[in-house]
């Protein structure tokens, strides 16, 4: 048996008949085709959209994939941008000012393994990433959509982990950024995003009060990227890849188990649409495998909701010291769990 462990992060008015967002390159989403809504179905043309304009759901990215071969992938860069015919991103984005994040070690845990008496036990171990974690990857991805759509600042709501990658992100970049924080985060992770933008703003409450704040800004002004609001389903895609490795460093095959902790959920999602994508492109065998989410126990709506066996998840107010996964109202909970349900895994804290 093998378990994998890793780490731990408006509306439209354009549908999938009308032409795409104007001053659109070619090429400019890769094989990205279209926005459709999770909920209702709704297609949008690609675009910086947040939400479905019928249902406020959210918004996945569509894609009419290529033939791929593993040859393929292994001939590519040791970084996200080996499987770039698998994102929302251009073909030449390796020529971009752009991170190089990813392809991070999956490192055998045997004396875990012992300890909690599982055979084969693998850590992802994504602090190796430029600003050590895996918001690098998602950061990447949400970077490019921004270029392409002529955004003037780049800009995010955080726990402290995603400012960072934004804030590295950004500087590298050229463009400029601002970052949201709760007023409460640890000091460390302050200083570590001060170094790369002058623009930190502390607001008081928590990482729900950071996050509507971020949300009313992103539909007022022209011109913002916010890298987990209104170009979010292009961000998103960046965890992808951490799910694409796994499957490659395990010689091409996808585990028995994944254990993922869960903050806003979207990264437990995106790694189970990795593992559907591989295995709809040939380059994975088809075997069922579960997928548990980890919460902290004083932030844990998602968990709670699994255990008690409902569909609705009821924010909470985080009391916790782990920062990171302080998301009382989770925007992909319900993903979560039915993915956690579905594949025979859990949810707990």
């Amino acid at each position: 048996m093998s378990a994998v462990i890793t780490e731990q992060v408006p509306s439209a008015d354009a549908t999938s008949t009308e032409p795409a967002t104007p001053g659109l390159r070619a090429g400019a989403f890769g094989h990205a085709t279209s926005l459709t809504c999770r909920e209702c179905g709704h297609e949008l043309a690609l675009g910086p959209h947040y939400a479905c304009p019928e249902c406020f759901g959210p918004l996945e990215i569509a894609y009419d994939f290529p033939a791929v071969t593993r040859e393929q992938i292994e001939a590519g860069p040791a970084n996200i941008w080996r499987y770039k015919a698998l994102l929302p991103v251009p073909d030449d984005i390796e020529q971009s000012p752009n991170m190089e994040p990813g392809f991070t070690r999956l490192l055998k845990a045997d004396n875990l393994a012992r300890t909690l008496g599982i055979d084969n036990l693998w850590v992802k171990d994504d602090s190796t990433n430029p600003t050590n974690s895996f918001k690098d990857r998602v950061v990447a991805c949400a970077l490019s959509a921004a270029t392409e759509f002529h955004a003037k600042v780049f800009a995010c709501p955080s726990t402290g982990n995603l400012a960072n990658a934004v804030a590295a992100a950004g500087a590298r970049a050229g463009i400029k950024t601002v970052v949201f924080i709760p007023s409460n985060l640890e000091q460390p992770k302050q200083v570590n995003s001060a170094i790369f933008t002058e623009s930190l703003v502390a607001v008081e409450g928590n990482y729900d009060d950071v996050n509507k704040l971020a949300s009313e800004i992103a539909g007022e002004e022209d011109g913002w990227a916010f890298v987990n609001v209104n170009v979010r389903p292009y961000y998103a895609e960046g965890s992808k890849t951490l799910g694409y490795e796994i499957a490659e460093q395990l010689g091409w095959r996808l585990p028995d188990q994944i254990v993922i902790p869960v903050a806003s959920g979207s990264q437990l999602t995106k790694v189970h649409k990795a593992f559907q994508e591989l295995i709809k492109l040939g380059l994975v065998e088809d075997k069922p495998y579960k997928v548990y989410g980890a919460q902290a126990t004083g932030c844990s709506p998602v968990s709670v909701a699994y255990k008690a066996g409902v569909d609705a998840i009821r924010p909470v107010k985080p009391d916790t010291i782990a920062k990171s996964l302080a998301i009382g109202n989770p925007a992909d909970g319900i993903y979560v769990l039915d993915i956690c349900r579905e594949t025979g895994g859990a949810v707990e804290d």
